[in-house]
């Protein structure tokens, strides 16, 4: 009684078993040894096809839509592990193993069921990094901000996402903060707009202020000057007028903000000065007495 495992369906054991068969070998070994070559022959074929084909198809669509090449690796690797799923699986279904598939389907399924309740951290990260490639929030070379942290991002992986932070430490981030929590991205649309707010005297001239401000702002030459900056009076405070600046700068990521924000800032001081406008600062008067008449305790020195 021939075994059914090693022979292709219906009992066919094919041309290539045949051909064995023919030279002398036994007709299930011929059928067992026929079959694997089919599986190895198609699963190897279809490899070969998808690597040269379908994945350089598939890198041209990522790149045509402008995904960044770190985002397009793991897509690649996803890619390379879908071509050889469906070679294996063609490869056992043209070679007849179709009751060794079953059975492997039916292991398969309890151990990726397994496996996903031990991994399901990890499932989530790679889940939530396939959403980064898709939805694009940042990518490589961007300044962004969340939870507290900001950096540029220096790469981003299928699992994680590594950013360094201004105080050059890198960050390892799984890829569900990114997805699950607000992701303030500066370098998106290419500008941003700073903001800083100088206080005057009420005796002081509210126009000429406002013009030193405009004027610092168009003296430095990594300040817009479109969108025009601007200033506008947004309170009056216990001891002063308050002005708001507001400048926009190109590339936020690729520029020195913090430079920018403090040479535009001090040039404003330094017009304030030399027009005599004065920066008040907040300040408390304190009032009261204190009765030294009758000395205490509070005096008296303890031997002890």
């Amino acid at each position: 009684m021939s075994d059914p495992v090693l022979q292709a369906a219906g009992g066919r054991i094919g041309f290539i078993g045949e051909y064995l068969a023919d030279l002398g070998v036994p007709r299930s070994l011929a059928s067992a040894a026929g079959s694997g070559v089919v599986f190895v022959v198609v699963s190897v074929l279809l490899y070969v096809a998808g690597a040269r084909l379908a994945i350089p198809v598939l890198d041209d669509i990522l790149r045509h839509r402008g995904v960044d090449d770190h985002a397009r690796k793991p897509v690649r690797v996803l890619g390379y592990a879908a071509v050889i799923v469906v070679g294996v699986g063609l490869g056992f279904a043209l070679a007849g193993y179709g009751n060794i598939l079953i059975a492997l389907s039916t292991v398969g399924a309890a151990a990726t069921l397994a496996v996903g309740f031990a991994l399901q951290d990890v499932i989530k990260n790679v889940v939530a990094g396939v959403f980064v490639y898709t939805d694009r929030p940042f990518r490589t070379g961007d300044w962004i901000e969340w939870s507290g942290n900001s950096g540029f991002v220096e790469d981003i992986g299928l699992r994680v996402t590594r950013v360094r932070t201004f105080d050059n430490e890198h960050l390892t981030v799984p890829n569900s903060q990114m997805t699950d929590d607000v992701i303030k991205n500066y370098d998106t649309n290419r500008t941003l707009r700073l903001k800083f707010t100088f206080r005057i005297g009420f005796g002081d001239d509210i126009d000429e202020a406002m013009r030193h401000v405009i004027d610092a702002a168009h003296a430095e030459d990594e300040i817009l000057d479109e969108p025009e900056p601007s200033v506008i009076l947004m309170e009056i405070s216990e001891s002063s007028f308050d002005l708001q600046s507001r400048i926009w700068i190109r590339d936020p990521g690729d520029s020195d903000v913090l430079g920018i924000r403090g040479r535009f800032v001090k040039d404003v001081t330094d017009r304030f000065e030399a027009a005599g406008i004065s920066i008040p600062y907040p300040h408390r008067r304190v009032e009261g007495s204190i009765d030294t008449s009758a000395p205490g305790d509070a005096g008296v020195v303890s031997d002890d």
